[in-house]
């Protein structure tokens, strides 16, 4: 079975975070992340794209070009615009399958999820919630099944 891009993105995730030696680097390396994220255009900041449930605000904006959903997004906190570039980084670019079929399993792997507060996990949850849904309806309207 061939990898997939997804797979190969994921490997490389789990990779370099398990690399760094504390829990201080990898939240730099997330604000890293974050302040290289290009900005999200001011006409996508609006409530259509808005995530319900994260403390601060995310947009979050799709599209669906030759059968891959491609996201951008944005957000106002520094770690939360580099943990949403990293979903982003695992998942777009990919078929609505591929992003259905993919669990953020990766997430615990490289320990994000036990360093998060309580409502940053919650918040984390609800941006994996709406790329799904995304994808689920990217899915169906393209006629595929998933």
């Amino acid at each position: 079975m061939e990898t997939s891009l997804i797979k190969e993105r994921i490997d490389r995730v789990i990779n370099d975070f398990n690399q760094l030696p504390d829990w201080e680097e990898r939240y730099k390396k997330l604000i890293e992340w974050g302040k290289n994220s290009p900005p999200l255009s001011d006409e996508f900041k609006t409530n259509k794209y808005l995530i319900k449930g994260c403390q601060s605000q995310v947009w979050l904006y799709p599209d669906f070009i030759h059968g891959q959903v491609i996201f951008r997004a944005d957000s106002d906190a520094i770690l939360v615009k580099g943990i949403v570039a990293l979903l982003l980084y695992v998942y777009s670019t990919s078929s609505p399958t591929e992003i259905l079929e993919t669990k953020p399993d990766f997430l615990t792997a490289i320990g994000l999820t036990e360093h998060l507060s309580m409502n940053r996990t919650n918040g984390l949850k609800a941006m994996i919630k709406q790329i799904q849904l995304y994808a689920l309806a990217y899915g169906a309207i393209s006629g595929k099944k998933i």
